[in-house]
């Protein structure tokens, strides 16, 4: 027997679950039903949000090692 066969699931699984299968359901709609297309979509999309996540962590990283030079003391003990 499986668990979906015993009742409703809870916490923090279910609601993963349940935000899973709305998403997928999106994707799913968005296609006409078409599951290979709805699945490429969401991988594309997934990749997307990735790459974006990368860019944004590598400007930030970039941000602060400037920060950090910009603070630096200088010959003299001074800060710049």
């Amino acid at each position: 027997m499986l668990a979906s066969d015993t009742g409703p699931a809870e916490g923090p699984s279910a609601n993963a679950s349940c935000l899973i299968e709305a998403i997928a359901a999106a994707y799913l709609s968005q296609t006409s039903g078409e599951p290979a297309l709805a699945l490429r979509c969401a991988i594309t999309d997934a990749l997307a949000d990735l790459l974006e996540a990368e860019r944004w962590t590598r400007e930030r990283s970039r941000l602060i090692s400037r920060g950090f030079v910009r603070g630096r003391l200088d010959d003299t003990g001074d800060a710049l």
